[in-house]
């Protein structure tokens, strides 16, 4: 059997719950043009591996395990909800985060540690996704990225996530959380 797997930092409760409540916002918006992110799936990628077999799974878990050893608890600091991808052609938005050299070291250490294994893997900023849209949304996007939005939390560990796609959309279980 073959998971979509991924590596990501959960939220805390109480940044969801106000993430929930700027969504709830724009709940009149037309679900045809927007698809909002559940509270229960908010996140912050780290790296997107792909489909992975069990054994795959299992031996990212543990390489994952001895990359984040070198690593200490951080904080993330994120300030405003805009547009992304950064240069390309807007699909959705997320709140964006400052630059933070620990999250770049560990997404770099991670990326280096898995390097073996077929993955897709990109270095970003860290942001949260609220939702994605198409172009029958382009003409309130103004009003929905322009809100400051700000707030810190700290990092202290990461998860292996599996996504299962639905119908009713993505469902992400938590395989194996890791402490910094």
């Amino acid at each position: 059997m073959r998971r979509r797997i991924f590596i990501a930092i959960n939220l805390p409760e109480n940044l969801k719950k106000r993430l929930r409540e700027y969504q709830e916002k724009w709940i009149h918006l037309d679900p045809k043009f927007i698809r909002w992110t559940r509270s229960s799936n908010l996140h912050i990628t780290l790296s997107f591996l792909g489909y992975l077999s069990d054994d795959e799974t299992y031996e990212i878990c543990e390489i994952v395990k001895k990359a984040v050893k070198k690593h200490e608890p951080f904080n993330l600091i994120f300030q405003r909800i805009v547009l992304g991808p950064p240069n390309k052609k807007p699909r959705m938005f997320w709140l964006a985060g400052i630059e933070n050299k620990e999250f770049s070291d560990l997404q770099k250490s991670l990326n280096e540690a898995i390097a073996g294994i077929h993955v897709k893997t990109s270095l970003v900023r860290p942001h949260i996704t609220l939702a994605r849209f198409n172009s029958g949304l382009l003409e309130f996007l103004p009003e929905l990225v322009s809100e400051e939005f700000k707030t810190q939390f700290s990092v202290d560990s990461i998860q292996i996530m599996q996504s299962n796609l639905k119908r009713s959309g993505a469902e992400y279980s938590v395989l194996e959380s890791i402490e910094l």
